[in-house]
């Protein structure tokens, strides 16, 4: 059997795949890093009223979520807070940014009376407009 020479002298071309896994291994790690921290007060034990014309908020950075439980104890960032903590919490925010933006979450099985409150807090405090959040029935 007879070789030839430009067969053996001729370079194998071959595809790096090291660099393009890693790549896809940090994109992968911060997206689940994001979305991690958009997720914390989403996933409060709230169970939302539902609403025909309901949609999902949009999360940005300067938004104030206020959820307000079963029991109506208000709770903004994860802790439970009364009423003067959050009217100085919202007063303090609007001071720094007229335009603030506050979302309120209710359980669907709480005292309107609660919500109310919360909502009275919100106008004292300087928000014009906050938002009440609903869900579209399953």
């Amino acid at each position: 059997m007879i070789i030839n020479n430009e067969e053996q002298s001729r370079p194998t071309i071959a595809i790096e795949l090291t660099p393009m896994i890693d790549m896809v291994f940090l994109l992968l790690i911060f997206f689940l890093v994001a979305t991690t921290f958009q997720q914390e007060e989403r996933e409060m034990q709230i169970a939302l009223p539902f609403a025909s014309s309901s949609a999902p908020i949009s999360a940005m950075l300067k938004e104030i979520v206020i959820n307000v439980d079963e029991q109506g104890e208000i709770i903004v960032g994860g802790r439970k807070v009364d009423g003067e903590t959050l009217s100085g919490m919202i007063a303090e925010a609007v001071d720094r940014n007229p335009d603030q933006k506050v979302t309120v979450r209710g359980d669907r099985n709480v005292v309107y009376a609660h919500i109310v409150r919360v909502l009275d807090i919100c106008k004292a405090s300087g928000i014009q407009e906050p938002y009440l959040d609903t869900v579209l029935p399953e």
